[in-house]
């Protein structure tokens, strides 16, 4: 806590709001003047690193020009810090040394106009609409009415946008790979001719109309519901780690998008007979139904905005298929042979998945699904 209120009012507030338990020691840190004082303060305070720390403005000062580094580790092992009389500067170069020496992603809120450059260096800068005016919530990154509204802004709308994100940028990266993947693996069997697998006509519609709805409609899935995001506030320490996305899952994401690629244009090369035209009919019907399902495999939550996108851009696509005469043969896509075709190689695709994913959720299952 950085306020610049007296040490006896920040340590009563500290304790008001829990930050300080009641029956927790405390140690106040003395002022000190020089790098010898600082010096044997900080040795003091070393030997009672299970302490709270309470320290003012002017010895903060101090150790921060001298011994950065050493009050730093020493007070990041505390179970809470507060630094009361401390000047708008302070509060920044306190956040930018947390930033500097921890690594760790910041999160500073304010309601005043001294707490303006502290909101402003921190990673996340949240202010609080309050009685010292509007100056904290203009210059910060969120906005609330009263303090209690940053347990959901975090565990509920900052979980949410995390996971969102990550799936939706994920599957922009499957959607366009496994095109692509296809295409080499066309372009191989043929010895790297220089004929485009699908026209420009079927590539604006895979990147609109046919899949747009279904993947951006991920941005309303939830992996819990908001209650028990508040309920169980250890669910956000999962998020903290990085999880969701990282290099870890891109690259699980680009072995998918190359298996299922490879999958689609590979049995559509196989099971077709006659013409060109058979190909494009099969494997691309494929590609559909495959990034449909893979939407649904995807979700969490169902939403009924989730369903109605994902019967529009198949709607959309079945009508497409007797409209565009010149990219699909009419008479071969009512057949049964294009009926079996299709669903065997969709099936190939996306079953192992779908197969893996039950496994993964009876062996290891998700923190947070053991609460729903």
């Amino acid at each position: 806590m950085l306020t610049g209120d007296k040490l006896e009012t920040a340590t009563s507030i500290a304790k008001s709001s829990r930050l300080v338990s009641r029956s927790q020691e405390l140690h106040i840190f003395e002022s000190v003047a020089n790098r010898t004082e600082a010096r044997c303060e900080l040795n003091k305070f070393r030997r009672r690193n299970d302490y709270a720390l309470i320290i003012r403005g002017d010895a903060l000062e101090v150790c921060l020009k001298f011994y950065p580094r050493e009050f730093m580790e020493l007070a990041c092992q505390c179970p809470a810090v507060v630094c009361c009389r401390c000047s708008p500067t302070q509060k920044a170069e306190v956040v930018h040394l947390i930033k500097q020496y921890t690594g760790k992603t910041t999160c500073a809120v304010g309601d005043g106009g001294n707490d303006v450059s502290m909101i402003q260096e921190a990673d996340a800068g949240i202010g609080i609409v309050g009685r010292e005016g509007n100056q904290a919530s203009l210059a910060a990154d969120f906005s609330v009415t009263q303090f209690h509204h940053i347990a959901q802004l975090l565990l509920v709308h900052g979980r949410y946008s995390y996971k969102r994100s990550a799936a939706l940028s994920q599957f922009v990266i499957h959607r366009g790979l496994i095109i692509s993947t296809m295409q080499a693996v066309f372009s191989s069997v043929f010895y790297f001719a220089s004929v485009a697998l699908y026209q420009g006509l079927l590539m604006v519609g895979y990147a609109t109309v046919y899949t747009m709805f279904p993947v951006f409609s991920l941005v309303l899935d939830q992996d819990v519901q908001p209650k028990t995001a508040l309920t169980y506030p250890e669910l956000y320490k999962e998020l903290s780690k990085g999880r969701s996305l990282s290099f870890k899952t891109f690259f699980i994401w680009v072995l998918i998008s190359i298996y299922q690629g490879g999958i689609i244009m590979y049995g559509a090369l196989l099971l077709f007979e006659d013409e060109f035209i058979h190909i494009v009919s099969i494997s691309f019907t494929s590609l559909i139904l495959t990034e449909l399902l893979m939407v649904a495999l995807t979700i969490r939550t169902w939403h009924w905005l989730m369903i109605a996108a994902e019967m529009l851009s198949l709607g959309i696509y079945v009508a497409s298929l007797f409209a565009l005469n010149e990219f699909f043969d009419t008479q071969f896509i009512q057949t049964p042979a294009f009926l079996w075709k299709v669903t065997v190689i969709t099936l190939v695709s996306c079953l192992p998945l779908y197969i893996l994913k039950y496994l993964h959720r009876k062996v290891a299952p998700s923190i947070y699904s053991k609460l729903t």
